[in-house]
This record gives C-alpha cells, sequence and structure tokens, in this order.
C-alpha cells in the first residue's frame, strides 16, 4: 500500500472541482458573449470578447497607448507584480499619447513581464486581462457596460461559491456513507454475537478512535478534553484535507479489518497512509484555492 492518491481514488466531489475549475465559463453582459477562463487560479476575462459592445472603430491598442491606461497598469503590477519591470515601463509611460506611439498587448507583456493582461493563442485565444483590469477597460466600452460587467462577474462568482459548498456537502456525505461501509466490517469481523450492547457500543468508540489516532494523532476523548467549550466533535473541526484522508482512511480500514490484521497492525498502517496523504494534500495548489474560496 503505497498511500499514493491516483485520480481513480479521488472523491467524485472532488473530481467534479477539477473539472470545474479547468472549464472556461461564459457571462453574458448586454447581450454580448464574455468567456473566463482560469490561469493559475486567477480569472481572466476576455478583452476580444468586450471590444464586440463597442460602436465603431476601436483597437485594444488604442486603450493601451493611452498615458492614463499605461499609469493604471504600472500602478497595478507594482503592487501585485513583484518581477515587474521598472525600467521597461519607464521607457514606454515616457512615450504614452504620442501620436506615434504603438504598443502592442504583446510587446507590453515581453517587456515589462506584466501579469495582469495576457495575449492568447489556441481554443480560448484573445487578449484576456485580470478583473481589475477588465473592468477599467469596460469603462472604455461604456460606464454601463462597465456595471453590468462587475454584476454578471460577481453572480458568476456566487454561483461558484454555490456550487463548492454543494460538493463541500457531498463530500461529508461521502464520509457518513464509508462510516457504514467501516461500521458494517467491525460487526461482521470483530463483534462477537455473545456481547452485551455496551461492550458493541464500546468496540465501536473503539474503531472510530484506531482512525481518530491514525489522522489526528489523539482519541474523541483526548479532544474534547482539550476543546471543553467547542460545540462539534473532533470530526467536525476537521480541515478539508482532513476529511479527504478520513473518508480514505476508512475504506481502507474496512479492508485491513476483512484481512484479519489486528488493530495495531492496522492502527500502524492507517497512520502511515495519513502521513502520505496529508502530505500530499497539503501542498496541493486546488485544495489551497478551494479553502480560500470557501473562506470568501
Amino acid at each position: 500500500m503505497t498511500g499514493i492518491v491516483k485520480p481513480e481514488m479521488l472523491s467524485p466531489a472532488l473530481l467534479m472541482r477539477q473539472k470545474y475549475k479547468n472549464m472556461a465559463k461564459k457571462i453574458l453582459v448586454k447581450g454580448i458573449e464574455i468567456t473566463i477562463v482560469k490561469q493559475n487560479h486567477v480569472d481572466y476575462i476576455s478583452l476580444t470578447d468586450m471590444l464586440k459592445a463597442k460602436d465603431g472603430d476601436f483597437f485594444i491598442s488604442d486603450w493601451l497607448r493611452n498615458r492614463n491606461t499605461v499609469e493604471f497598469l504600472g500602478i497595478w503590477e507594482s503592487v501585485y507584480n513583484p518581477d515587474f519591470n521598472y525600467g521597461e515601463f519607464a521607457i514606454i509611460r515616457g512615450q504614452a499619447g504620442l501620436n506615434n506611439y504603438k504598443i502592442s498587448v504583446k510587446e507590453w507583456q515581453e517587456k515589462t513581464n506584466a501579469i495582469g493582461l495576457k495575449a492568447t493563442a489556441g481554443r480560448y485565444g484573445g487578449t484576456f486581462a485580470h478583473p481589475d483590469i477588465a473592468f477599467e477597460f469596460g469603462m472604455w466600452i461604456s460606464a454601463e457596460f462597465k456595471i453590468y460587467l462587475i454584476k454578471e462577474f460577481q453572480r458568476l462568482k456566487d454561483d461558484e461559491n454555490d456550487r463548492l459548498k454543494l460538493e463541500w456537502n457531498l463530500q461529508r456525505t461521502l464520509a457518513k456513507v464509508n462510516y457504514h461501509i467501516h461500521t458494517d466490517a467491525i460487526k461482521e469481523k470483530l463483534i462477537p454475537e455473545e456481547l452485551s450492547k455496551n461492550q458493541v457500543s464500546f468496540v465501536y468508540a473503539n474503531e472510530a478512535d484506531i482512525l481518530n489516532v491514525a489522522l489526528f494523532g489523539k482519541t474523541a476523548l483526548q479532544w474534547r478534553g482539550e476543546n471543553p467549550n467547542a460545540n462539534g466533535n473532533i470530526r467536525d473541526d476537521a480541515t478539508l484535507e482532513q476529511l479527504v484522508v478520513l473518508s480514505n482512511l476508512e475504506s481502507i480500514n474496512a479492508v485491513l479489518i476483512r484481512q484479519g490484521l489486528t488493530q495495531s497492525e492496522r492502527l500502524f498502517q492507517l497512520n502511515k497512509v495519513a502521513i502520505v496523504q496529508m502530505t500530499s494534500l497539503v501542498n496541493a495548489k486546488s485544495l489551497n484555492t478551494i479553502k480560500k474560496m470557501s473562506h470568501e
């Protein structure tokens, strides 16, 4: 047993999160479909799509050559981009607004090492911008367009958060289902028929604490003694990573029980699995993003 989490071992909730995260999304603003993609867990809004709402001839390069635009982009990059090239930016700022001055998004990226604007190729090709910058560009379309863009983008983020809550609840439900599989294995292999109800209850609690000790390093009673004012129990206080690993441990323990391993042998195996899986999950960027979103 290696403890490596393969895609087929992930819960449906986590697989749905991964699939949903990688999809391009669209919002409808004043009858115009606007594409939104994620890069490094950051949303980028298509300025190319937004441009369709502008009457007359207007190009992104026209907006980018404006001195006010350059000043805004420079300030934004200075706040959010530690690798921003201030030397090249100073040259561009000095030329901005001149009649013969012209710069493309690709040139802006390459010269200043900017991250707020991106020129992309492929299926979702075009010019994309961080929401802060896209909202600023929206003002060049019209004040009304900017307001509706912000409104629809916020609606999209609210929908994502609602979906995240549903998937979180699904994960907890799966953990409960696995718990029943786990207790059935206990009933089948560990509880002699002649035990009293009190003894049966003790065995269940004892088995649950094997998982608690393997994952949390303490029994439920020890946790309660350390947290006398807590409303829930040790598992209610669990992190997202711990809930995922707990779900896995319950299934694994059921298999080990049927294999006839003793409690001490199973505890040793489960603890090794918990260490490997927790190490993998706490370093997973996708879970870090989910946790941040759940607190927004």
